[in-house]
């Protein structure tokens, strides 16, 4: 009990009470706030006898009698805000009652009253405001109630209409009341209770819990509160900061991205925004780093990449480069991760020495930056050039395929069967093809593979019409096989593929996905981390499977315990093929379709990223190729709703 006190501040507090017994009682107070307060049964919180200027704010409720909040006696410029309000008690389950108490603010609640009434202006409780409430009164929260007239969402009385405003508020109709009762008069939809008052203009009567996935309908809550309501606290009953999701427009006032009610969601992702090629990084030049200088035999080099070529200082969550190691005295391998974690056991590139070889990279940032590990005993060049990044603010993925769009011996996607010529371009049209929209589409996400190729040199992949960029994509000595996987920004509905050799190459790029304007699919980075080593015995919850290679012509169903993901962004690796071949990764439950991910000869190590829809929490692995193989897979980010 606070009893005739003054400017006392309660913080981080269970409070717990006897049943019918005052659980928190303010009594003629002024002054007073209340923050992260859990509240357990007996009456809730009662704020009377003239208070003035008390603030409840980041509370709980359990197994409370209600009212959960009561305000009354006279009591100003109380303010309840960012609460989660759930009565459990019958016979009154009310959430918040406000009667002869004028100037209250109710901002920012999470109400739940099983069939009784949300929240209540009664009295002369004049002046009030509310705002960003999110208010259940239906049975269960899922049911209509067997006495709607119990159930109204926000009612406001008569004596308490004077100067108060109700608006940005989201009420739940399953429990089948109405939605707002004003001034004793009811109403069931926003459109009448607006017509008629002139409240309400940007509320929602829709579901206040919305299931995420492919047809879900728009979550009303998120992003769409008034930020310049009064009480807005800067975080929400978690204490977690605003997050933006990316798949909803921002409509609400000020930054746009506050949610309503007493909880932020922060299973919201990224989105992504092509960008470049830019070259961020070059040991050779020296560009991104101090000197001109190979990577020491175990050494570690860290990169900026937020607020450099384009990409924001802050607010990035990963970037997707295009690496590539050249002149490596020994055998080894590159790990790229998160700059300030330890170096996991993951690879993103394996080489013999002397080889040069590129592998596309998507890693999660940490302080503004990404590491790159040398694992090897020799020194070695190391080349990225930026493709994009992720962010609150882009475009969103649309997994599709693994589809072939273009093949210059086929002809897929070029008039005729013909190798790319020296120094030439092909110019390929991807938007309106193999599930592309026509319009909208940013950048398209393809495996490429250059094959048949007459002398070396590299394949820059690019926006059409753009200058030709100082940066590849793909490397090849003559007569190689070699796959990269590429996100590229789409222009004029097609992009392009420079032949940066004297001597002719064939292409083949097999479509992944693209990202558009629009979507509901966000990214989420992880890892990077190994899901499976072939080589090892692996641990599944299905059970165990022994170490053992993949047979020839055979197909390997892996499963990720990746909740919610529908397309995976992967390092795959082979590794000891004993004859050459080609790998193909596909979602499982379908036949292998022609594509491919990677190609290898005999007993070497070869690795590519595979972006790859996920079905049945599966992925699925051919081995083209007449001999065993072992395969290494690691995790490093996923697409979900």
């Amino acid at each position: 009990m606070v009893k005739g006190a003054g400017y006392l501040r309660f913080e981080n507090l269970i409070v717990n009470s006897a049943f019918q017994k005052p659980t928190v009682l303010v009594d003629g107070a002024h002054d007073v706030s209340f923050d992260n307060i859990d509240v357990s049964g007996g009456n809730g919180i009662r704020i009377t006898n003239g208070s003035d200027k008390v603030l409840f704010g980041r509370g709980a409720f359990g197994y409370v009698q209600g009212p959960a909040i009561t305000v009354d006696g006279g009591s100003t410029g109380t303010v309840v805000t960012t609460n989660q309000v759930q009565a459990n008690y019958v016979p009154e389950m009310t959430g918040i009652l406000v009667k002869d108490a004028p100037n209250t603010v109710v901002v920012s609640n999470s109400v739940t009253s099983s069939c009784f009434a949300g929240i209540v202006l009664d009295g002369t409780s004049t002046g009030a405001v509310v705002e960003n409430n999110v208010v259940n009164t239906a049975k269960n929260q899922n049911s209509a109630c067997a006495d709607p007239a119990t159930a109204t969402g926000i009612t406001v009385g008569a004596n308490a209409v004077a100067g108060t405003k109700a608006d940005y508020n989201l009420i739940d109709p399953s429990s089948g009341a109405a939605a707002y009762k004003w001034a004793g008069t009811p109403y069931t939809t926003q459109a009448a209770f607006t017509g008629a008052t002139g409240q309400g203009t940007h509320d929602f009567v829709a579901s206040t819990w919305v299931q995420k996935g492919p047809d879900a309908p728009v979550d009303h809550r998120i992003d769409s509160a008034d930020e310049n309501a009064p009480g807005m606290l800067p975080s929400d009953r978690g204490a977690w900061a605003p997050v933006d999701n990316p798949t909803i427009a921002n409509t609400g006032t000020g930054s746009g991205i506050r949610d309503r009610g007493a909880y932020e969601d922060l299973d919201t992702g990224s989105a992504f925004t092509p960008a470049g090629p830019t070259r961020l990084l070059d040991t050779r030049a020296p560009i991104g780093v101090p000197t001109a200088r190979a990577v020491p035999a175990f050494g570690t080099v860290d990169l900026p990449v937020t607020g450099v070529a384009g990409v924001p200082a802050e607010g990035v969550t990963a970037v997707t480069l295009n690496v590539t190691v050249t002149d490596p005295q020994q055998d080894g391998h590159l790990t790229v991760y998160p700059h300030g974690d330890e170096a996991p056991t993951a690879s993103n590139l394996n080489w013999t020495a002397g080889r040069t070889i590129p592998n596309l990279v998507t890693v999660p940032v940490k302080d503004g930056k990404v590491s790159f590990y040398n694992a090897s005993g020799g020194t070695t060049h190391v080349i990225a050039d930026l493709e994009g990044y992720f962010s609150p603010k882009g475009s969103l993925f649309h997994p599709q395929g693994p589809t072939r769009l273009l093949d210059t011996r086929a002809p897929i996607g070029v008039p005729a069967a013909q190798a790319v010529p020296a120094w030439g371009t092909v110019d390929l049209p991807v938007s309106g093809a193999a599930g592309v929209p026509a319009s909208g589409v940013t950048a398209v996400t393809m495996n490429v593979t250059v094959t048949d190729p007459k002398q070396e040199g590299h394949l820059t992949v690019y926006p059409h019409g753009d200058a030709l960029p100082s940066a590849s994509n793909l490397n090849w000595t003559a007569g190689r096989t070699i796959p990269n996987l590429v996100t590229v920004p789409v222009k004029d509905g097609k992009v392009s593929f420079h032949n940066a050799s004297g001597g002719t190459v064939h292409v083949i790029a097999d479509l992944a996905g693209y990202y558009a304007t629009d979507g509901k699919l966000s990214y989420r980075p992880a890892g990077p981390y190994r899901v499976l080593d072939t080589r090892q015995d692996t641990y599944w919850e299905s059970g165990t499977r022994p170490a053992g290679t993949v047979p020839a012509w055979g197909t390997l169903d892996v499963p990720f315990e990746v909740p919610g993901a529908t397309a995976l962004t992967l390092n795959v690796t082979v590794t000891e093929p004993g004859t050459e071949g080609h790998l193909t990764v596909y979602p499982h439950g379908g036949a292998a379709p022609n594509a491919s991910n990677l190609n290898f000869l005999p007993g070497e190590t070869i690795p590519n990223q595979v972006v790859v829809p996920i079905k049945d929490g599966k992925v699925s692995f051919y081995n083209a190729s007449g001999a065993p193989l072992h395969l290494i897979v690691d995790l490093s980010g996923y697409q979900a709703y």
